[in-house]
């Protein structure tokens, strides 16, 4: 770890620090003072207005919204803290002799048809019963009457002269839907007795941005700029923050900068909201910028406000505002998700100096982080810390550890932890068994995997799709075939599988080669009547993988006959597996269909298909694909042309490739290495020296080697034109990188003998025996025919021999060189054309003649000459 943590227990002397809770105006507030009196005449309240107006800034002009969005998606939580219930709790007697007033006022309405008893005392509605009751007072007999009573007249008649400010906010804060909090928010304003300040708006503009209703939001917002209600820092705040959750950074943004023109300071709440907003859009380089220059402003107020040192730590020569432990947490997976580990550790040891508590909040996001960092040694020392500062660690934080160890290959640890966690009394929840499942099944642990299964069923915990499948794939790789069809059959039957479900088993199935599985499991989601184009689509690759070509189009041709679609991926699948199976006049008709539905966005299909072509060597149907993709404005890429390239250049057309090449070079395609060695090798081939040198220094100016096949092409030039200088310059060159092969020795062996210099070709010869590269035909022969040449016929023999041995079978080409010394030898032209016309006769029989008559010859000859 970049910063070790030197938790020191004395930092945490202030266990019931209020510095320890999360900020209590989290996006809305409920507990301003000015607004925690009872209801008083209207005119006063005018008036506060004006004087809390003039305070935030005297600004009465509000800009509207200026987009207006329809989305109607799920909503999104904003979390926040509970309300401190010690506010409404300033004189309890007073509220409990309230409470039995309209308790006893409540049953004597029977003429009005009210139906439900209400005592703070009793059980009250099992609809959040107990956080209703933590109010105290009236507040959980009113929101029992607003559940249970849907006219609100009806409702509140209990409490039409006593609702204070407070319970205006819980009550409106409480309304689990957006409709019902909208109407009694407008019931509020019919009655005309009750004032509705800023924090009322404040809780509307949250509950409608949490429902998206933006237009609704538009409207509240600009109800205030008429009503002259100032909005306050927690409204930019919760604007910001729904916004942002909404899916719409862009309008957050505008609300921040609206809130920056009117100088208005963001508060430690808002400042943690536009951090969150930047972290979950990934701009973590913008969340540091905006805290970083927050927190210098808010340095620079401290210190002209506030005694030194109270409030904030120095560190060296920089100011830290002291924050509270909500905001560091967010500060430290902000730097986390980051991959700034560093920076994360040194806001958790500024957290620390300013003896600020640590929650399991705080070391559930390090430990995370330094697991994903690949830290566990400071992870280790992280669960140590949490241990002594008794922290104890909740069900996430042993679902970070089961995830890390699992992660780094552990999966004793991870296991070892899934217990730890059931000892703590903490129940596994459907994360950790996922967790762990996933780890048993990619490692083919069937029986942990089944105990684990067979523990979530006793507790009635269901399976998740994602992990059904995983344990499906399980039991197909650890040979359980049987197995895998029971298990994949439980939840078919059940009903529990959806269209993604099922694809992913047939996926498991046919990926592995199982091709009648995946059928039944295809068949399976047919008669659940799932069918969609992406169970199709792993079908025809599961075809494809069994090689089951004619089944796989007789799928596709089915699509259109069961309702379903054909997209992108089912084409292009399909014309992938024909073309890479050398199939290309079948795919070419699915590429045309293709086109015509439009939905050919890019040249890969047509590159396939052409690719097949080539590679069938049917050049003229490959280019006309071509002239037809050029028809349709379908832009090749340089992979396109460097097929067509190389393909013109293995059959020595240099005319066709050029033109390719030029029409790459005219669409502003730049080309790559592979394209230059197709060149080299057509220039190889038909000579052009000149075009080819130019074209090997365009390959090194890409900062890239050259491949060895190009550059043994080069040596092949130089040798040919005996420039002996260059080609060792490329030799040695090859050899210091390591890339000389078997081709490149030879190539210089051809060269030395070429140019009469047979000691450098010898020695070329003698360091391909030492290194082994003398395995092929060619190099057998270029070694026989040195040796030949230069008189070494016991070495030409012994060659001759190995290649014997070696299964190499001698060409014409080799037994020339041979007739050449037994000649040279001594032996008649006849004798050695005998030789060669019993071979053509019977190969076996002519090899052992050659083979006796060479060792009888160069055996007598190496004697004469150690006589001589």
């Amino acid at each position: 770890m970049y910063v070790k943590l030197q938790l020191d227990t004395g930092c945490f002397h202030i266990f019931c620090s209020t510095k320890t809770s999360p900020p209590n105006n989290v996006g809305v507030s409920v507990s301003v003072s000015p607004l925690d009196k009872k209801t008083e005449p209207i005119y006063k309240y005018r008036s506060q207005t004006l004087i809390q107006s003039s305070t935030v800034g005297g600004v009465k002009k509000f800009n509207g919204v200026h987009k207006r969005y329809n989305s109607d998606k799920p909503s999104v939580v904003v979390h926040e803290p509970e309300l401190k219930k010690q506010n409404f709790e300033q004189n309890p007697d007073r509220d409990k002799r309230e409470n039995k007033r309209v308790d006893s006022r409540i049953l004597n309405q029977r003429n009005v048809g009210v139906k439900f008893r209400v005592d703070v005392n009793e059980k009250v509605h099992a609809k959040c019963s107990t956080k209703w009751a933590n109010y105290g007072g009236c507040i959980p007999s009113m929101l029992q009457a607003l559940d249970t009573i849907k006219d609100l007249d009806e409702a509140f008649q209990p409490w039409a002269e006593t609702l204070s400010n407070k319970e205006r906010s819980i009550i409106l804060k409480e309304q689990s839907s957006w409709e019902r909090a909208l109407e009694i928010f407008e019931w509020f304003k019919r009655q005309g007795c009750y004032e509705l300040n800023v924090i009322h708006y404040n809780i509307m503009l949250r509950i409608l941005g949490k429902a998206r209703k933006w237009s609704y939001v538009e409207s509240l917002w600009d109800e205030m700029g008429v009503k002259g209600i100032a909005p306050i820092n927690s409204t930019y705040g919760t604007l910001i923050d729904v916004y942002s959750k909404g899916g719409h950074k862009e309008e957050a943004v505008c609300w921040l900068e609206r809130m920056k023109g009117l100088e208005m300071e963001p508060d430690e709440v808002t400042m943690g909201i536009v951090v969150q907003m930047y972290k979950k859009a990934g701009e973590f380089q913008k969340a540091e910028e905006f805290f970083k220059k927050w927190s210098s402003r808010e340095s620079l107020k401290h210190e002209a406000t506030i005694k030194p040192m109270i409030g904030r730590v120095k560190r060296g020569s920089q100011t830290h505002v002291c924050l509270s432990s909500y905001t560091y947490n967010t500060l430290i997976d902000t730097y986390g998700k980051a991959g700034q580990l560093k920076e994360a550790s040194e806001i958790l040891i500024q957290m620390l100096r300013e003896g600020i508590v640590p929650n399991t909040v705080t070391f559930n996001t390090m430990i995370h982080i330094c697991g994903n960092h690949d830290q566990l040694g400071e992870v280790a020392l992280l669960m140590k810390k949490m241990e002594e500062l008794k922290c104890p660690p909740d069900t996430r934080t042993y679902n970070i550890l089961i995830s890390l160890h699992a992660k780094h290959d552990d999966i004793a640890t991870a296991a070892s932890y899934f217990s730890k966690m059931k000892q703590a009394c903490l129940e596994p929840d459907p994360v950790s068994y996922r967790t762990l499942l996933y780890a048993y099944s990619i490692r083919h642990m069937v029986s942990e995997a089944e105990e684990l299964i067979s523990e979530m069923d006793g507790r009635g915990l269901e399976t998740d799709e994602y992990t059904q499948s995983a344990l499906t794939r399980m039991y197909i790789e650890a040979g359980m075939l049987e197995k895998s069809w029971l298990w994949f059959r439980r939840f078919h039957l059940a009903g529990n599988l959806s269209s993604e479900g099922y694809s992913a088993n047939i996926d498991a199935y046919g990926e592995r080669g199982h091709v009648l599985e995946a059928e039944r499991a295809f068949i399976c989601c047919q008669e659940a009547k799932k069918l969609t184009v992406h169970e199709y689509n792993v079908m025809i690759k599961a075809y494809g993988i069994g090689k089951n070509y004619d089944k796989a189009c007789q799928l596709f041709d089915s699509m259109k006959s069961h309702g379903v679609v054909p997209d992108n991926c089912s084409y292009n699948s399909l014309i992938q597996i024909l073309a890479g199976a050398d199939l290309p006049h079948m795919a070419r008709p699915y590429l045309r269909m293709m086109q015509e539905a439009g939905l050919v966005s890019d040249c890969i299909p047509y590159c396939a298909v052409i690719s097949s072509f080539v590679k069938l060597g049917h050049l003229e149907m490959a280019e006309g694909l071509y002239k037809e993709m050029i028809q349709f404005n379908v832009e090749p890429d340089v992979v396109v042309y460097g097929v067509l390239i190389n393909a013109f250049a293995d059959v020595g057309s240099v005319k066709e490739a050029v033109t390719y090449f030029d029409a790459m070079k005219s669409a502003g395609l730049s080309a790559n290495a592979v394209i230059y060695n197709s060149l080299i090798k057509l220039y190889t081939k038909v000579g052009y020296f000149k075009e080819a040198q130019e074209t090997y220094k365009l390959i090194q100016s890409l900062e890239v080697h050259p491949d060895v096949y190009t550059s043994n092409c080069m040596i092949d030039l130089y040798s040919e034109r005996s420039m002996v200088r260059q080609a060792e310059e490329l030799f040695e060159n090859l050899k210091r990188i390591g890339d000389a092969n078997e081709f490149t020795y030879a190539m210089m062996l051809i060269m030395y003998k070429r140019n009469g210099r047979f000691e450098e070709a010898t020695r070329i010869a003698k360091q391909m025996r030492e290194l082994g590269l003398i395995t092929d035909l060619l190099s057998y022969n270029n070694v026989i025919g040195l040796y030949a040449l230069d008189g070494r016929y016991k070495e030409v023999l012994g060659t001759f021999k190995e290649m014997i041995d070696a299964a190499i079978h001698p060409d014409d080409r080799t037994f020339k060189s041979l007739g050449a010394v037994l000649m040279k030898c001594g032996v008649p032209k006849r004798a050695v054309k005998k030789l060669e016309i019993t071979r053509k006769k019977d190969a076996e029989s002519g090899l052992q003649a050659w083979m006796s008559t060479l060792s009888s010859v160069v055996g007598v000859y190496e004697d004469d000459d150690d006589d001589a």
